[in-house]
């Protein structure tokens, strides 16, 4: 069973920074794409950024494109977001997926979910 684990959440104020990791499970970890998901109170579930199999290649959504980055570390199994220049608006439950292809932008790509870690940010 694929287990993906999300930590690093928590309050930060506006401006400052975040780093969420998220652990898995999974040996194919190092051919899959990883993504990071996000959903705000009242909200439907967004897109934040994906990273290929190899790191070689992501792709950030507007809102988070000039302030976080993502990165991964196959002999780790772990991939990472790095969130700078916080705002209140980046407020929510994130989530980091598994897909089952090298790389994808569409969200149906992505069939393992973590449980998500919170982020609140206070202005």
């Amino acid at each position: 069973q694929v287990q993906l684990l999300e930590s690093g959440g928590g309050l930060a104020q506006a401006g400052g920074s975040l780093r969420l990791s998220c652990a898995a499970s999974d040996p194919s970890f190092s051919t899959d794409a990883m993504g990071w998901f996000r959903q705000a109170p009242g909200k439907e579930r967004e897109l934040v950024g994906v990273i290929s199999w190899s790191g070689g290649a992501y792709s950030l959504s507007d809102p988070v494109r000039d302030r976080f980055a993502i990165s991964r570390d196959n002999a780790k199994k772990m991939v990472h977001l790095e969130m700078n220049s916080l705002k209140p608006e980046d407020t929510a439950v994130y989530y980091c997926a598994q897909a089952r292809v090298g790389w994808s932008t569409d969200v149906s790509s992505y069939v393992h979910w973590g449980q998500g870690t919170q982020v609140t940010v206070s202005s």
